[in-house]
């Protein structure tokens, strides 16, 4: 999973499946974007990655997950629930503002 911690007025944790960075997904209006630019390149697992959100969650923090594994670790995170996404594509992803 890539992970990036942007600072702004609030944080903003940007999620993705590593194999999805670089890549574009269409349906009808709506589009799924997963550039470097806004999701980093640093790697993390899954353990890391739930011990990430779990902290950020506790923060002023909005989170922007695409991807299966992404989201499906979110769930475990307790950071959104499989009713809380939507897919493009069929690459499922949420948005959550704490």
């Amino acid at each position: 999973m890539i992970i990036r911690i942007i600072k702004s007025y609030r944080y903003v944790i940007a999620i993705c499946d590593s194999e999805l960075l670089g890549k574009k997904f269409e349906e009808g209006k709506s589009q799924l974007d997963i550039k470097e630019s806004f999701y980093g390149k640093e790697e993390f697992s899954e353990d890391e990655a739930i011990a990430i959100m779990k902290r950020m969650q506790k923060e002023d923090a909005t989170f922007n997950i695409a991807g299966k594994n992404s989201v499906d670790t979110a769930i475990k995170a307790g950071i959104i629930e499989k009713e809380g996404t939507k897919t493009i594509q069929g690459i499922p992803f949420a948005l959550v503002l704490l």
